[in-house]
């Protein structure tokens, strides 16, 4: 599914046959160890680089009202990051999983992204408009 915006997700989240959880995975674009100038280069202007997760939050959708909302309370964290990776979880039998359930998961999801493998999540930037990867 192509979104075209984290209100998108949000709704498409909502028309689901079965309750949803929202997996939540915060990085920071760094530099990788030792760059070369061209790698300093291509970071200073957005690109490239490797992301680091920092903060990492699961919840219903009903719980979400905005990105500016969800990005808001992440500063409360004092943690920076510079893109929003997003999973959700089907629940079963018309309950959504908790977030007890929801654990293991998002740290797979940690652990995916760690490893580069990002392709599966949807992404947004600080803005809150989505990000492809190339």
């Amino acid at each position: 599914m192509m979104l075209n915006d984290f209100d998108g997700l949000l709704h498409a989240a909502g028309q689901q046959a079965e309750p949803q959880r929202l997996l939540f995975v915060f990085a920071r674009a760094d530099l990788p160890e030792s760059p070369t100038s061209d790698q300093h280069d291509r970071h200073a202007s957005g690109e490239g680089g490797t992301l680091s997760p920092v903060l990492c939050v699961d919840k219903a959708p009903h719980e979400v009202t905005s990105f500016a909302a969800l990005a808001a309370e992440s500063g409360n964290t004092g943690m920076n990051w510079d893109v929003l990776f997003v999973a959700a979880m089907d629940g079963r039998a018309g309950f959504a999983p908790s977030s007890d359930e929801a654990a293991r998961p998002l740290q797979l999801m940690v652990n995916a992204i760690n490893d580069g493998q990002i392709s599966r999540f949807a992404a947004f930037g600080r803005d809150g408009n989505p990000i492809q990867f190339y």
